[in-house]
């Protein structure tokens, strides 16, 4: 093999030295302050045009609130992480994506266990709740401050997967809204939660997905 030039190495080492030390966690942290930059704004929504669930304090003691939630930020993390590593332009993390079915499979089993325990007369007011319509659109809307401030982040990285990376942060901008959501939300069962809050979650996923290229360009 070729000995590199005296010149060449002088220069990468020139090159080097002018480098800044990026601290370890840097992207992380950047993406974690677009996020919260963005949820900031979707909890305003929330609070001052939604209004919050008058029941709240009351549904906080119940099993149901803590479902939704815990389902959301569970969906919210993985995806975040999933983020975090297509961000990097030589990572090839999409198969992050599929450790994000365990919540949605641990919810299903709840689910059925609730259909299972009820009249199959009650299943279809169990599956469409009072909010179905508007549930799927509520979280893609309350997903788009989120996943705006997830595009300022991105404006210092160099992601290469461009599709998998919007699809990536549409996904945890979707799963954070739908956390925020259940402050709002009155729908108590889990197939309900399964269908139209994952549904909502899966629009601002392919939304990310449609507007990765053109906005996560470099």
């Amino acid at each position: 093999m070729k000995a590199m030039p005296r010149d060449t190495q002088q220069l990468i080492q020139s090159l080097s030295r002018s480098v800044p030390r990026v601290p370890r966690h840097a992207l992380q942290l950047r993406l974690a302050l677009g996020m919260l930059a963005g949820a900031l704004v979707t909890l305003a929504l929330v609070t001052r045009v939604l209004g919050v669930n008058p029941h709240l304090a009351t549904a906080m003691h119940g099993f149901s609130f803590w479902m939704k939630l815990i389902y959301s930020l569970s969906i919210g993390v993985g995806a975040f992480i999933a983020t975090a590593r297509l961000a990097r332009p030589t990572d090839r993390s999409w198969r992050w994506m599929a450790a994000l079915g365990v919540p949605f499979l641990l919810l299903a089993g709840i689910g059925i266990g609730e259909l299972a325990r009820a009249p199959v007369s009650e299943w279809l007011a169990m599956w469409l709740g009072r909010s179905w319509k508007m549930c799927p659109w509520l979280v893609l809307t309350l997903a788009l401050p989120i996943f705006a401030g997830l595009l300022w982040s991105f404006r210092r990285l160099a992601p290469t997967q461009l599709r998998a990376a919007g699809a990536a942060a549409g996904l945890t901008a979707g799963a954070w809204a739908a956390a925020v959501y259940c402050l709002h939300c009155p729908e108590t069962t889990a197939v309900f939660v399964l269908t139209w809050y994952t549904l909502g979650m899966a629009l601002a996923s392919l939304v990310g997905a449609l507007l990765g290229p053109r906005l996560l360009r470099w």
